[in-house]
């Protein structure tokens, strides 16, 4: 059966999110590099603290402002299907250990799990959000 020159290639993505489709996603790998690179661009310094797996890894991402007022955030599942990042925890000053507990958790509970610090004034906008100044 001859293809006419007009067929669809491909599900266009809101119809594969109608569908239950599910839509390609960048490789975990590629995203932090990208990260990393964006970061030292910029001046700032980021690492991986947690190396996870490389295809389909989920990432959490720490912003702090040397070495202080880290913020993690993490990507997650939204009601429209869309994969946002959300804050989870913000380090106490007074108790930092709890931070660290935290992503020690998250590390045991996922051992997928890629942890990204960036070190950086507003480091959330490497990830899309408008972060804090200072």
């Amino acid at each position: 059966m001859p293809c006419s020159p007009t067929a669809s290639i491909g599900t266009p993505p809101d119809l594969a999110r109608k569908s239950g489709a599910v839509t390609a996603r960048l490789p975990a790998r590629l995203e932090v590099s990208a990260l990393l690179r964006a970061v030292s661009a910029a001046g700032g310094f980021a690492a991986v603290v947690n190396k996870g797996e490389p295809e389909a890894g989920t990432l959490l991402v720490i912003c702090a402002e040397n070495g202080a007022n880290r913020r993690l955030f993490e990507r997650m599942p939204s009601i429209d299907e869309d994969r946002g990042w959300t804050l989870s925890i913000v380090e106490d000053a007074e108790n930092k250990q709890l931070f660290d507990d935290y992503l020690a958790r998250r590390k045991d509970q996922d051992p997928d799990l890629w942890i990204i610090e960036l070190d950086i004034p507003n480091g959330e906008r490497f990830i899309g959000l408008a972060g804090t100044e200072g």
